[in-house]
């Protein structure tokens, strides 16, 4: 009658006995944990600079880090904290000066198989490129204008496009468009000057970039501020000289020298690693002796916009003035054979157009222009507030800066 009682006491000892097994050995394990973290411990604090001859320049680099790791934020980012062993995880795992350490947890996973690209898809529509580029400054609405003024153009282009291609498939690229030369921090002297006068040239093209990536279906960022090219590049809080906290996470990037310069300077050594991702929108081209640093150095080639080492090829010009650099070109318009004829029956046989915004490129040049206006009537586009530019002979007929249609009507009439 008093057998489940005696045979529920045998479970209950039963269960007491493995809680204190248990307990013994989780007393066991925390125990060797924290003998091995000791151990640990001991090594962290007792690094040795290793001297391995495929890191040749590892000594060197600690010994710099030693001397300057509180020269930059970035560091401390990156969890450097002034000891040898912060000093050689960085040099490792971060850059790439030092080999691995022996104790650190260097399982690497397997990486599974990228997952297919997405197609790039020809585009019906310009409203969400014009979202991209943004507002705030005149040359951006310039730019802008210029798209909306080709957009049927555009459209048509990409449906003929479309067409030859016949449904081949195109991987769609991520691509970063930094316009440099519109940054605060590279002095902006265009957006200022759009209304006044100022070139447009380099914005036309720009404009026609832009309008030709989207049009392709490709995906687009589109920076005229540092902080946001610090934001999509992935730069660490600092001043530049640590890598990038992660891959970049874009195929292309397009930009011109001030960009190219910026990019230098906040990207440590992934701007190395990641230039040849880099096509730079270089108006005049640059030839591979001023773009081979040690080669222009021992000749003496002095440059502010070369020394860059990069493949020829990734400079894209405005016009095709060297077969070692890309022709990007800019857009021109198309016109119908009534267009065409409308143009040729008002052309003006004795009309002359000079292309010169700013009153100071019409200086010195009165003598060549009255022997040219002896023979047609001479145009100008000069920008001026109030008074007419002394540096503009009389016998110009000035309309001031004209709207960018006006102004083609204007050419358009003209002979020369």
């Amino acid at each position: 009658r008093f057998q489940p009682a005696a045979g529920l006491m045998e479970r209950i000892q039963a269960i007491a006995q493995n809680v204190s097994d248990i307990a013994v050995k989780v007393d066991q394990i925390l125990r060797n944990s924290l003998l091995n973290g000791k151990g640990m411990e001991g090594r962290r604090d007792q690094c040795e600079v290793p001297r391995d001859p495929k890191y040749p320049d590892c000594a060197g680099k600690v010994e710099w880090m030693r001397a300057r790791w509180t020269s930059d934020p970035c560091y401390a980012f990156f969890g450097v904290d002034g000891t040898e062993c912060s000093f050689l995880i960085y040099l490792s795992e971060v850059e790439w000066f030092c080999p691995p350490l022996p104790w650190r947890n260097h399982t690497v996973a397997v990486p599974s198989p990228p997952p297919p690209r997405a197609q790039a898809a020809f585009r019906r529509d310009l409203a969400r490129l014009l979202e991209l580029i943004g507002t705030g400054k005149e040359s951006l609405s310039f730019m802008k204008k210029r798209i909306r003024h080709l957009a049927q153009q555009w459209l048509r282009a990409a449906r003929r496009l479309e067409q030859r291609l016949a449904g081949r498939q195109r991987d769609q690229k991520h691509i970063l468009v930094h316009i440099g030369f519109l940054t605060e921090e590279s002095g902006d002297v265009f957006s200022p000057r759009v209304l006044k006068g100022g070139p447009l040239g380099e914005m036309v093209q720009w404009a026609d970039i832009l309008a030709a990536l989207f049009m392709l279906g490709h995906s687009l960022r589109v920076t005229v501020s540092l902080k946001e090219l610090q934001s999509h590049l992935g730069v660490p809080p600092g001043r530049g000289n640590c890598p990038l906290t992660s891959p970049l996470p874009f195929d292309l990037i397009y930009t011109d020298y001030h960009g190219l310069q910026q990019m230098k300077q906040h990207m440590g050594l992934s701007f190395k690693k990641y230039r040849c991702r880099v096509r730079v929108i270089d108006t005049f081209g640059t030839e591979p002796a001023y773009n081979h640093e040690e080669y222009a150095t021992l000749r003496g080639y002095r440059t502010n916009w070369g020394y860059w080492n990069l493949q020829p090829s990734q400079f894209m010009t405005m016009f095709p003035h060297t077969p070692d650099n890309s022709f990007m070109g800019f857009v021109s318009e198309e016109l119908n054979q009534t267009e065409k004829q409308l143009i040729k029956a008002n052309k003006v046989s004795s009309m002359a157009v000079v292309y010169g915004k700013e009153a100071s490129i019409w200086k010195g040049k009165e003598k060549f222009l009255a022997i040219l206006n002896k023979y047609m009537e001479i145009h100008g586009t000069v920008y001026y507030e109030t008074q007419r530019p002394p540096e503009v002979p009389a016998f110009v007929k000035n309309h001031g800066l004209l709207p960018q249609h006006e102004f083609q009507q204007l050419l358009r009439k003209a002979k020369v």
